[in-house]
Protein backbone atom coordinates (compact mmCIF):
# COMPACT_ATOMS: atom_id res chain seq x y z
CA UNK A 1 0.00 0.00 0.00
CA UNK A 2 1.20 3.30 -0.91
CA UNK A 3 1.23 5.59 2.56
CA UNK A 4 2.25 9.05 2.96
CA UNK A 5 3.36 10.68 6.67
CA UNK A 6 3.24 13.96 6.92
CA UNK A 7 5.63 15.35 9.35
CA UNK A 8 8.88 13.61 9.50
CA UNK A 9 9.45 14.07 13.61
CA UNK A 10 9.88 11.76 16.05
CA UNK A 11 6.78 10.00 15.19
CA UNK A 12 6.47 10.41 11.91
CA UNK A 13 9.84 9.35 10.83
CA UNK A 14 9.52 6.07 13.30
CA UNK A 15 6.03 5.58 11.86
CA UNK A 16 7.48 5.72 8.31
CA UNK A 17 10.74 3.76 8.87
CA UNK A 18 8.12 1.10 10.42
CA UNK A 19 5.39 0.50 7.64
CA UNK A 20 7.82 0.68 4.96
CA UNK A 21 9.99 -2.02 7.01
CA UNK A 22 6.64 -3.94 6.63
CA UNK A 23 6.43 -3.62 2.91
CA UNK A 24 4.31 -0.23 2.60
CA UNK A 25 6.25 2.16 -0.06
CA UNK A 26 5.85 5.47 2.65
CA UNK A 27 6.89 9.03 1.54
CA UNK A 28 7.62 11.13 4.74
CA UNK A 29 6.69 14.60 3.48
CA UNK A 30 7.73 18.05 5.66
CA UNK A 31 7.63 21.58 4.27
CA UNK A 32 11.25 21.95 6.19
CA UNK A 33 13.73 21.56 3.36
CA UNK A 34 17.05 21.25 4.95
CA UNK A 35 15.31 18.50 6.80
CA UNK A 36 14.52 16.60 4.00
CA UNK A 37 17.93 16.77 2.44
CA UNK A 38 18.97 15.56 5.51
CA UNK A 39 16.95 12.38 5.54
CA UNK A 40 17.40 11.76 1.94
CA UNK A 41 20.93 11.89 2.55
CA UNK A 42 20.22 9.13 4.86
CA UNK A 43 21.37 11.45 7.88
CA UNK A 44 18.62 11.02 10.70
CA UNK A 45 17.77 14.78 12.73
CA UNK A 46 17.01 12.87 16.07
CA UNK A 47 18.56 9.88 17.97
CA UNK A 48 16.34 7.06 18.64
CA UNK A 49 18.52 3.26 18.98
CA UNK A 50 17.72 1.40 15.80
CA UNK A 51 16.06 4.24 13.21
CA UNK A 52 19.32 5.19 10.99
CA UNK A 53 19.36 1.39 10.64
CA UNK A 54 15.97 1.00 9.84
CA UNK A 55 15.37 4.04 7.38
CA UNK A 56 18.89 3.38 5.56
CA UNK A 57 17.73 -0.13 4.74
CA UNK A 58 14.32 0.81 2.91
CA UNK A 59 15.66 3.72 1.51
CA UNK A 60 18.23 1.03 -0.42
CA UNK A 61 14.73 -0.92 -0.64
CA UNK A 62 13.15 1.87 -2.72
CA UNK A 63 10.29 1.41 0.01
CA UNK A 64 11.13 4.90 1.88
CA UNK A 65 11.21 7.99 0.22
CA UNK A 66 11.33 11.56 1.81
CA UNK A 67 9.58 14.77 -0.14
CA UNK A 68 8.49 18.32 0.22
CA UNK A 69 5.87 17.95 -2.76
CA UNK A 70 2.74 17.96 -1.24
CA UNK A 71 0.86 17.63 -4.44
CA UNK A 72 2.62 14.88 -5.20
CA UNK A 73 3.01 13.06 -1.65
CA UNK A 74 -1.43 12.88 -1.34
CA UNK A 75 -2.06 11.92 -4.87
CA UNK A 76 0.00 9.18 -4.93
CA UNK A 77 -1.22 7.68 -2.11
CA UNK A 78 -4.01 5.86 -0.71
CA UNK A 79 -3.53 6.99 3.26
CA UNK A 80 -2.40 9.88 4.69
CA UNK A 81 -0.88 9.83 8.39
CA UNK A 82 -0.57 13.32 10.05
CA UNK A 83 2.02 13.18 12.28
CA UNK A 84 2.94 16.66 13.19
CA UNK A 85 3.58 18.84 16.24
CA UNK A 86 0.73 19.33 18.58
CA UNK A 87 2.67 21.47 20.98
CA UNK A 88 1.15 23.48 24.20
CA UNK A 89 -0.15 27.02 24.45
CA UNK A 90 0.61 29.27 26.84
CA UNK A 91 -2.66 27.72 28.81
CA UNK A 92 -2.37 24.47 28.38
CA UNK A 93 -4.65 23.37 26.00
CA UNK A 94 -3.47 21.68 22.56
CA UNK A 95 -1.91 23.88 19.68
CA UNK A 96 -3.75 21.99 16.46
CA UNK A 97 -2.23 24.64 14.32
CA UNK A 98 -0.41 22.31 12.22
CA UNK A 99 -2.56 19.68 12.11
CA UNK A 100 -5.06 22.12 10.42
CA UNK A 101 -2.61 23.10 7.96
CA UNK A 102 -1.79 19.79 6.97
CA UNK A 103 -6.08 19.22 6.72
CA UNK A 104 -6.31 21.87 4.20
CA UNK A 105 -3.18 20.58 1.78
CA UNK A 106 -4.71 17.02 1.93
CA UNK A 107 -7.85 18.83 0.75
CA UNK A 108 -6.29 20.94 -1.94
CA UNK A 109 -4.63 18.30 -3.22
CA UNK A 110 -7.21 14.60 -2.41
CA UNK A 111 -7.75 13.45 -6.27
CA UNK A 112 -9.41 10.03 -5.10
CA UNK A 113 -10.51 7.93 -2.19
CA UNK A 114 -8.04 8.07 0.71
CA UNK A 115 -7.96 7.43 4.24
CA UNK A 116 -7.04 9.89 6.49
CA UNK A 117 -5.47 8.74 9.77
CA UNK A 118 -4.79 11.29 12.65
CA UNK A 119 -1.97 10.32 14.02
CA UNK A 120 -0.76 12.75 16.18
CA UNK A 121 -1.58 13.38 19.80
CA UNK A 122 -4.35 16.37 19.59
CA UNK A 123 -7.64 17.05 21.54
CA UNK A 124 -10.67 15.30 21.70
CA UNK A 125 -12.69 16.09 18.53
CA UNK A 126 -9.59 17.24 16.37
CA UNK A 127 -10.01 14.27 14.01
CA UNK A 128 -14.07 15.66 13.23
CA UNK A 129 -12.34 18.79 12.88
CA UNK A 130 -9.91 17.87 10.14
CA UNK A 131 -13.22 15.95 8.58
CA UNK A 132 -14.95 19.29 7.93
CA UNK A 133 -11.39 21.34 6.92
CA UNK A 134 -11.13 18.78 4.27
CA UNK A 135 -14.68 19.17 2.97
CA UNK A 136 -14.61 22.77 2.51
CA UNK A 137 -11.40 22.24 1.06
CA UNK A 138 -13.34 20.09 -1.67
CA UNK A 139 -15.99 22.53 -1.26
CA UNK A 140 -14.63 25.43 -2.48
CA UNK A 141 -12.65 23.05 -5.40
CA UNK A 142 -16.37 21.96 -6.85
CA UNK A 143 -15.04 18.53 -6.00
CA UNK A 144 -17.17 15.73 -5.15
CA UNK A 145 -14.34 12.95 -3.35
CA UNK A 146 -15.34 10.81 -1.13
CA UNK A 147 -12.39 10.08 1.69
CA UNK A 148 -12.67 8.94 5.72
CA UNK A 149 -10.84 9.87 8.61
CA UNK A 150 -9.68 7.87 11.32
CA UNK A 151 -7.99 8.14 14.57
CA UNK A 152 -4.50 6.10 14.69
CA UNK A 153 -3.12 7.34 18.61
CA UNK A 154 0.79 6.55 18.65
CA UNK A 155 1.58 5.03 21.97
CA UNK A 156 6.02 5.16 21.23
CA UNK A 157 8.14 5.33 24.16
CA UNK A 158 11.27 7.27 23.35
CA UNK A 159 14.38 4.86 23.33
CA UNK A 160 12.11 1.67 22.44
CA UNK A 161 10.03 3.37 19.95
CA UNK A 162 11.27 1.14 16.89
CA UNK A 163 10.54 -1.70 19.17
CA UNK A 164 7.43 -0.19 19.99
CA UNK A 165 5.94 -0.02 16.75
CA UNK A 166 7.24 -3.09 14.92
CA UNK A 167 5.58 -5.35 18.15
CA UNK A 168 2.99 -2.78 19.56
CA UNK A 169 1.19 -3.83 22.80
CA UNK A 170 -2.19 -2.67 20.48
CA UNK A 171 -2.80 -0.74 17.86
CA UNK A 172 -5.96 1.54 18.65
CA UNK A 173 -8.38 2.69 15.79
CA UNK A 174 -11.00 5.22 15.66
CA UNK A 175 -13.35 4.83 12.94
CA UNK A 176 -16.83 5.33 11.15
CA UNK A 177 -17.13 3.04 8.13
CA UNK A 178 -16.24 -0.47 7.56
CA UNK A 179 -14.22 0.48 4.51
CA UNK A 180 -11.87 2.84 6.58
CA UNK A 181 -11.56 -0.17 9.22
CA UNK A 182 -11.16 -2.67 6.40
CA UNK A 183 -8.00 -0.42 5.04
CA UNK A 184 -6.33 0.32 8.50
CA UNK A 185 -6.84 -3.91 9.06
CA UNK A 186 -4.62 -4.10 5.94
CA UNK A 187 -2.42 -1.59 6.66
CA UNK A 188 -1.65 -2.75 10.31
CA UNK A 189 -1.80 -6.95 8.76
CA UNK A 190 2.17 -7.30 9.12
CA UNK A 191 2.20 -6.26 12.63
CA UNK A 192 -0.75 -8.52 14.18
CA UNK A 193 0.43 -11.95 12.44
CA UNK A 194 0.47 -13.39 15.37
CA UNK A 195 -1.53 -11.71 18.02
CA UNK A 196 -4.48 -9.87 16.95
CA UNK A 197 -3.37 -6.34 18.90
CA UNK A 198 -5.73 -3.95 16.72
CA UNK A 199 -8.51 -2.34 18.78
CA UNK A 200 -11.24 -0.36 17.08
CA UNK A 201 -13.24 1.70 18.98
CA UNK A 202 -15.51 5.53 17.69
CA UNK A 203 -12.95 8.09 17.35
CA UNK A 204 -13.79 10.26 20.30
CA UNK A 205 -12.64 7.10 22.75
CA UNK A 206 -9.66 6.73 20.38
CA UNK A 207 -8.68 10.05 21.18
CA UNK A 208 -9.31 9.55 24.95
CA UNK A 209 -7.66 6.96 24.95
CA UNK A 210 -4.22 8.55 24.77
CA UNK A 211 -5.05 10.66 26.94
CA UNK A 212 -5.93 8.46 29.70
CA UNK A 213 -3.05 6.29 28.90
CA UNK A 214 -0.45 8.99 29.37
CA UNK A 215 -2.15 10.57 32.77
CA UNK A 216 -2.28 7.00 34.13
CA UNK A 217 1.35 6.41 34.15
CA UNK A 218 2.08 10.13 34.92
CA UNK A 219 -0.47 9.28 38.27
CA UNK A 220 1.62 6.23 38.94
CA UNK A 221 5.17 8.43 38.81
CA UNK A 222 4.05 11.29 40.91
CA UNK A 223 2.33 8.94 42.93
CA UNK A 224 5.47 7.14 43.98
CA UNK A 225 7.25 10.71 43.46
CA UNK A 226 4.76 11.89 46.74
CA UNK A 227 5.31 8.32 48.43
CA UNK A 228 8.94 8.80 48.48
CA UNK A 229 9.02 12.67 49.68
CA UNK A 230 6.87 11.15 52.87
CA UNK A 231 9.09 8.33 53.08
CA UNK A 232 12.36 10.57 53.39
CA UNK A 233 10.56 12.04 56.38
CA UNK A 234 9.87 9.45 58.22
CA UNK A 235 13.16 7.45 57.61
CA UNK A 236 11.42 4.88 55.52
CA UNK A 237 13.03 3.41 52.24
CA UNK A 238 10.93 4.11 48.39
CA UNK A 239 12.98 0.83 47.19
CA UNK A 240 11.17 -1.17 49.77
CA UNK A 241 8.18 0.29 49.56
CA UNK A 242 8.13 -0.57 45.95
CA UNK A 243 8.58 -4.40 46.42
CA UNK A 244 6.01 -4.26 48.75
CA UNK A 245 3.16 -2.76 46.57
CA UNK A 246 4.67 -3.67 43.23
CA UNK A 247 4.36 -7.57 44.38
CA UNK A 248 0.20 -7.14 44.39
CA UNK A 249 -0.85 -8.51 40.86
CA UNK A 250 -3.47 -5.50 40.70
CA UNK A 251 -0.96 -3.18 40.94
CA UNK A 252 2.46 -4.56 39.59
CA UNK A 253 5.81 -3.02 39.33
CA UNK A 254 5.40 -0.49 36.18
CA UNK A 255 6.22 3.24 36.63
CA UNK A 256 6.79 2.87 40.40
CA UNK A 257 10.25 4.19 40.41
CA UNK A 258 10.83 6.99 42.10
CA UNK A 259 13.24 10.15 41.04
CA UNK A 260 12.89 13.48 39.97
CA UNK A 261 10.13 13.88 37.97
CA UNK A 262 8.94 12.66 34.14
CA UNK A 263 9.77 14.89 31.31
CA UNK A 264 9.99 14.47 27.87
CA UNK A 265 7.68 15.57 25.20
CA UNK A 266 4.24 13.72 25.90
CA UNK A 267 3.59 13.25 29.98
CA UNK A 268 3.33 17.02 30.90
CA UNK A 269 2.24 18.24 27.40
CA UNK A 270 -0.68 15.33 27.55
CA UNK A 271 -1.33 16.32 31.42
CA UNK A 272 -1.69 19.61 30.72
CA UNK A 273 -4.12 19.48 27.38
CA UNK A 274 -6.27 17.31 29.72
CA UNK A 275 -6.87 19.77 32.30
CA UNK A 276 -8.05 22.02 29.82
CA UNK A 277 -10.21 19.93 28.07
CA UNK A 278 -11.59 18.85 31.42
CA UNK A 279 -12.20 21.75 32.14
CA UNK A 280 -14.07 23.12 29.10
CA UNK A 281 -16.63 20.72 29.55
CA UNK A 282 -17.24 21.51 32.85
CA UNK A 283 -15.44 19.06 35.09
CA UNK A 284 -12.33 19.85 37.51
CA UNK A 285 -9.80 17.54 36.75
CA UNK A 286 -8.41 18.04 40.84
CA UNK A 287 -6.13 14.60 40.75
CA UNK A 288 -4.48 14.88 37.44
CA UNK A 289 -3.75 19.08 38.15
CA UNK A 290 -2.17 17.77 41.26
CA UNK A 291 -0.06 15.05 39.45
CA UNK A 292 1.26 18.13 37.32
CA UNK A 293 1.82 20.23 40.59
CA UNK A 294 3.84 17.05 42.24
CA UNK A 295 5.87 16.49 39.24
CA UNK A 296 6.58 20.00 38.67
CA UNK A 297 7.02 19.96 42.49
CA UNK A 298 9.18 17.08 42.33
CA UNK A 299 11.96 18.73 40.02
CA UNK A 300 13.33 20.65 42.23
CA UNK A 301 14.26 18.08 45.07
CA UNK A 302 17.76 17.11 43.67
CA UNK A 303 19.05 20.66 43.78
CA UNK A 304 17.80 21.52 47.09
CA UNK A 305 19.08 18.38 48.15
CA UNK A 306 22.40 19.20 47.26
CA UNK A 307 21.99 23.01 47.98
CA UNK A 308 21.12 22.02 51.77
CA UNK A 309 23.83 19.56 52.08
CA UNK A 310 26.25 22.11 51.11
CA UNK A 311 25.00 24.72 53.15
CA UNK A 312 26.72 22.73 56.35
CA UNK A 313 29.95 22.55 54.65
CA UNK A 314 30.51 26.62 53.70
CA UNK A 315 27.50 26.65 51.04
CA UNK A 316 27.05 25.86 47.31
CA UNK A 317 28.97 28.59 45.99
CA UNK A 318 32.30 27.31 44.05
CA UNK A 319 31.96 23.93 45.04
CA UNK A 320 32.01 21.64 41.62
CA UNK A 321 29.28 19.38 41.11
CA UNK A 322 29.58 16.66 38.44
CA UNK A 323 26.17 16.26 36.32
CA UNK A 324 26.12 12.83 35.22
CA UNK A 325 22.97 12.79 32.24
CA UNK A 326 21.19 16.14 30.62
CA UNK A 327 18.33 13.57 28.70
CA UNK A 328 14.92 13.20 30.23
CA UNK A 329 15.37 9.80 29.84
CA UNK A 330 18.23 7.54 28.60
CA UNK A 331 18.24 6.33 24.81
CA UNK A 332 17.40 9.81 23.94
CA UNK A 333 18.65 12.96 22.99
CA UNK A 334 15.50 14.77 23.87
CA UNK A 335 15.82 17.58 26.59
CA UNK A 336 12.44 18.98 26.15
CA UNK A 337 11.31 19.00 30.20
CA UNK A 338 14.16 17.37 31.27
CA UNK A 339 14.47 17.82 35.39
CA UNK A 340 18.23 18.21 34.73
CA UNK A 341 16.95 21.76 33.40
CA UNK A 342 15.75 22.72 36.25
CA UNK A 343 18.50 21.11 38.66
CA UNK A 344 21.38 23.34 36.22
CA UNK A 345 19.40 25.89 36.89
CA UNK A 346 19.14 26.18 40.51
CA UNK A 347 22.71 25.17 41.17
CA UNK A 348 24.01 27.90 38.61
CA UNK A 349 21.73 30.29 40.84
CA UNK A 350 23.80 29.37 43.96
CA UNK A 351 27.32 30.02 42.69
CA UNK A 352 27.68 26.62 42.05
CA UNK A 353 29.86 25.03 39.02
CA UNK A 354 29.29 22.27 36.77
CA UNK A 355 30.86 19.97 35.35
CA UNK A 356 28.27 17.96 32.21
CA UNK A 357 28.34 15.05 30.74
CA UNK A 358 25.55 12.82 28.50
CA UNK A 359 26.46 9.97 26.04
CA UNK A 360 24.07 11.47 23.30
CA UNK A 361 22.45 14.87 24.53
CA UNK A 362 25.42 17.05 24.71
CA UNK A 363 24.90 18.91 21.53
CA UNK A 364 21.48 19.69 22.30
CA UNK A 365 22.09 20.83 26.09
CA UNK A 366 25.04 23.16 24.61
CA UNK A 367 22.12 25.00 22.40
CA UNK A 368 20.18 25.66 26.15
CA UNK A 369 23.14 26.55 28.43
CA UNK A 370 26.28 29.19 27.74
CA UNK A 371 27.71 29.58 31.27
CA UNK A 372 31.28 30.27 32.07
CA UNK A 373 30.73 28.40 35.20
CA UNK A 374 29.90 24.85 32.72
CA UNK A 375 32.38 22.77 31.50
CA UNK A 376 31.62 19.90 28.99
CA UNK A 377 32.67 16.93 29.06
CA UNK A 378 33.85 13.32 27.61
CA UNK A 379 32.66 10.78 29.61
CA UNK A 380 31.83 10.15 33.34
CA UNK A 381 35.03 9.87 34.64
CA UNK A 382 36.07 13.12 33.02
CA UNK A 383 32.70 14.88 34.78
CA UNK A 384 33.83 13.66 38.27
CA UNK A 385 37.28 15.23 38.44
CA UNK A 386 38.04 17.57 40.95
CA UNK A 387 34.16 17.88 41.63
CA UNK A 388 32.96 17.76 45.41
CA UNK A 389 29.81 15.23 44.12
CA UNK A 390 28.33 13.86 41.24
CA UNK A 391 24.91 13.60 40.81
CA UNK A 392 23.12 11.28 38.83
CA UNK A 393 20.39 12.48 36.54
CA UNK A 394 19.80 9.97 33.84
CA UNK A 395 20.16 6.43 33.90
CA UNK A 396 21.97 5.71 31.59
CA UNK A 397 23.15 2.04 31.04
CA UNK A 398 26.59 3.22 30.98
CA UNK A 399 26.06 4.90 34.12
CA UNK A 400 25.45 1.40 35.78
CA UNK A 401 28.11 -1.14 36.34
CA UNK A 402 30.83 1.94 37.20
CA UNK A 403 34.46 0.93 39.10
CA UNK A 404 34.37 3.53 41.23
CA UNK A 405 37.57 3.76 42.94
CA UNK A 406 39.44 5.70 40.15
CA UNK A 407 36.59 8.04 40.39
CA UNK A 408 36.70 8.82 44.35
CA UNK A 409 40.59 9.07 43.80
CA UNK A 410 40.11 12.25 41.67
CA UNK A 411 37.35 13.36 43.03
CA UNK A 412 37.67 16.04 46.28
CA UNK A 413 34.94 14.82 48.48
CA UNK A 414 33.35 11.20 47.52
CA UNK A 415 29.49 12.15 47.78
CA UNK A 416 26.68 10.78 45.08
CA UNK A 417 23.10 12.33 44.49
CA UNK A 418 21.29 9.57 43.23
CA UNK A 419 18.45 11.44 41.48
CA UNK A 420 17.40 8.01 39.88
CA UNK A 421 18.06 5.81 42.52
CA UNK A 422 20.28 3.41 40.44
CA UNK A 423 22.98 2.08 42.82
CA UNK A 424 22.58 0.86 46.32
CA UNK A 425 23.12 2.46 49.00
CA UNK A 426 24.92 0.14 51.00
CA UNK A 427 27.20 -0.69 48.19
CA UNK A 428 28.22 3.20 47.52
CA UNK A 429 28.72 3.62 51.52
CA UNK A 430 30.88 0.25 50.97
CA UNK A 431 33.38 2.28 48.28
CA UNK A 432 33.38 5.39 50.36
CA UNK A 433 31.06 7.40 49.02
CA UNK A 434 28.50 9.13 51.25
CA UNK A 435 25.31 8.34 48.92
CA UNK A 436 21.67 10.64 48.65
CA UNK A 437 19.26 8.83 47.14
CA UNK A 438 15.23 9.46 46.93
CA UNK A 439 12.29 8.82 49.41
CA UNK A 440 15.42 7.19 51.44
CA UNK A 441 17.35 7.73 54.70
CA UNK A 442 20.77 9.69 53.69
CA UNK A 443 22.76 6.63 55.63
CA UNK A 444 21.42 3.42 56.32
CA UNK A 445 23.16 1.04 58.59
CA UNK A 446 25.01 -1.92 56.83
Amino acid sequence: MEITIIGTGYVGLVTGACLSEMGHIVTCLDIDEKKIEMLNASIIPIYEPSLEELVKKNQKGKRLFFTTDYKKAIESATTCFICVPTPSKDDGSCDTSYIESAAKNIGEYLNDYKVVVTKSTTTVGTTFNIKKIISNELKNRDAKIEFDVVSNPEFLKEGSAVSDCLKPDRIVVGCETERSKDIMKEIYHGFTLKHDRLIVMDILSSEMTKYAANAMLATRISFMNEIANICKNVGANVNEIRKGIGSDSRIGYSFLYAGIGYGGSCFPKDIKALCHLAKSVGVEPNLLQTVDEINTNQKTVLASSIINFFSKKGGIKDKIIAIWGLSFKPDTDDMREAPSLILIKKLLQQGAKLRLYDPIAMQKAKKIFDHESIVWCTDEHHAAEGSDAIALLTEWKQFRVLNFTPIKKNMKQAVIFDGRNQYHPLDMQKKGFQYIGIGMPDHLDV
